[in-house]
């Protein structure tokens, strides 16, 4: 836990001390800390609250919006067929930025203050804690902030009509892709498909940290040749 003569304290809020790590931020942070009991990020009590999320928060709240996104397009007058074209082509493209978003972001190596902290509150923090229940979801509150952005857009690239229930479709496969995670780290799978699932995304928290960026599907780790050693060897 000493990284150039400093020491982060476990016991104190975290998020102001992980700066201070510099270039042995990379190394302390991929060292996880299995327990279920997250650390404190904040002294703030307000903003400590912000950064913890019970999972099932997620389909509660973003699952309205997704209908409500579907049945404007219905309005609009597209049929029931072009509506589910529309939610899957979401989905579809969900699973990709899943993938850029996990791989070139949340996997970015930093070394400055800022930087350090930045990441650790964007993904650090989870790979340092990987079992925290209530910080492996994304926060309500910064989620509505980013979707913003993605609904303009996805309004550059698809009709006013067409817009809603594609924008749908991705808020969906967000929601599946949080529940599912969730259910990676804390859920019990008991026949094949989640329990290799589950298997390959340990894997990436445990054994191969730069390898095995996807968390629903494996799908974009074989396109882009970022599968595990394991699975190119099972490919093989």
């Amino acid at each position: 836990m000493v990284a150039q003569e400093f020491t982060v304290d476990l016991d104190k809020p975290l998020v102001f001390q992980v700066g201070h790590l510099g270039e042995a931020y990379e190394e302390w942070v991929h060292q996880p800390i299995v327990s279920r009991e997250g650390p404190r990020f904040f002294e703030n009590d307000f903003v400590e609250s912000l950064t913890r999320t019970v999972w099932w928060a997620i389909p509660s709240i973003w699952l309205p919006v997704v209908c409500y996104c579907v049945l404007k397009s219905v309005r609009m007058g597209h049929a029931l067929p072009e509506i589910a074209l529309m939610v899957v082509s979401g989905i579809f493209i969900w699973t990709l930025l899943e993938y850029t978003l996990h791989r070139f972001l949340f996997h970015i190596k930093t070394k400055s203050y800022w930087g350090n902290t930045v990441h650790y509150l964007l993904h650090g923090c989870h790979h340092k804690h990987p079992m925290d229940g209530l910080r492996l979801v994304f926060p309500p509150a910064a989620t509505a902030i980013l979707l913003v952005p993605f609904w303009n857009m996805v309004l550059l690239f698809a009709t006013p009509s067409i817009t809603p229930a594609l924008f749908g479709g991705g808020l969906l496969g967000y929601v599946m892709y949080d529940c599912t995670h969730y259910y990676l780290h804390h859920g019990h799978p008991g026949n094949d498909v989640p329990k290799n699932l589950k298997k390959y995304h340990m894997n990436h928290h445990f054994r191969v940290q730069d390898k095995g960026f996807g968390i629903t599907s494996s799908l974009w780790d074989r396109v882009f040749g970022t599968l595990p050693p394991s699975k190119m060897g099972t490919k093989m």
